[in-house]
């Protein structure tokens, strides 16, 4: 089979298109041939082990895991001895966490972080939704707690995560303001925003509002200027997965974990997001897919091919909402 193998760190010039042995699912696995795949962040800090400090779990020379990607879409081919949930030909999406591997022609997944595709969407729409929807659903909903009525400011909103944090955010019955650059203002409107603030021309943390929920997609904001457009008693969530300040030996978990100190001694609750793969959530956000609530934002579709140029893309801060891989 193909795959996007990755043997040292670097450049999207370190990805290389090559042949491999095929996967067998283990027991407890399904074997998926991949009809496409989502492109994120996390795919090119691993592509460079950065920060640094990253490469004490992802490995010291190279990562350990070869093969780049999380998200993927398409049909299920096989089936461990164990598996009951699915069969040969079922449409089925998910996240492959830190064991990577979607960029490839087969995938072999656990079936707890495996679900049926949502049926209105494409396999291509689908590769978008899990990673990016599971870090805005648990930001919002397990972290911020949103309730109706509620003030909410997405920092980020035109981005991979950010999207869809926008569309949540006011599937759970909030009031949302998402911030983005002034390209990006019409289509943070257009997925249901109710105000939009272009960050070229206004700064959210010193026009005079207050938001209840400030979810920090970015991370290019102190912990100090974020405090200052929350409620008394509002929610400050950082989402590890989303900042964009990298290099050096922490990037942006800096900011993190500075958070993660003063959350003890201020009246604020200041929370760090760490997304973790279920197939619960993947349930979740099929019914929000499903009823019309959500939809994936796509900017780009690249060939299999061609991840190196799609990672470069990305990379550059040129995207906006998701990047998809068709495999």
């Amino acid at each position: 089979m193909k795959a996007i193998v990755q043997d040292r760190y670097g450049s999207p010039d370190v990805l290389a298109l090559r042949e491999i042995d095929k996967l067998v699912a283990a027991d407890n696995e399904v074997l998926v041939r991949v009809h496409a795949a989502a492109v994120n962040a996390y795919d090119w800090h691993v592509m460079r082990g950065d920060p640094y400090l990253a490469r004490l779990m992802l490995g010291f020379g190279g990562p350990k895991m070869k093969i780049r990607g999380r998200d993927f879409a398409g049909r299920v081919e096989a089936v461990g001895r164990d598996v009951k949930r699915f069969r040969p030909g079922d449409e089925v999406y998910g996240d492959l966490g830190d064991a990577n591997g979607a960029f490839a022609e087969y995938v072999c997944v656990a079936d707890d972080v495996v679900e049926q595709k949502p049926a209105n969407l494409t396999f291509e729409q689908a590769a978008a939704v899990p990673l990016a929807g599971n870090t805005a659903l648990m930001g919002l909903r397990d972290l911020g707690r949103v309730q109706p009525g509620q003030q909410v400011l997405v920092n980020g909103a035109s981005g991979g995560v950010g999207t869809f944090a926008v569309q949540i955010a006011k599937a759970f019955g909030a009031e949302v303001t998402g911030v983005c650059s002034t390209r990006n203002v019409d289509l943070v409107r257009s997925i249901g925003a109710d105000h939009v603030i272009d960050y070229t021309r206004e700064d959210f943390t010193r026009n005079g509002l207050r938001y209840d929920v400030v979810f920090d997609l970015v991370g290019n904001r102190s912990l100090t200027e974020c405090r200052r457009a929350l409620t008394t008693a509002g929610t400050l969530v950082l989402s590890g997965g989303g900042v964009s300040d990298g290099g050096g030996l922490i990037g942006p978990y800096g900011l993190i974990l500075r958070g993660q100190v003063l959350s003890h001694f201020v009246r604020h609750r200041l929370l760090v997001l760490t997304a973790t793969p279920s197939k619960e959530n993947l349930a979740a956000l099929t019914g929000l897919v499903e009823s019309g609530k959500v939809a994936p934002v796509i900017d780009r579709t690249y060939p299999l091919s061609e991840v190196p140029e799609a990672i470069r893309y990305l990379e550059m801060e040129h995207a906006r909402a998701k990047v998809v891989i068709t495999v």
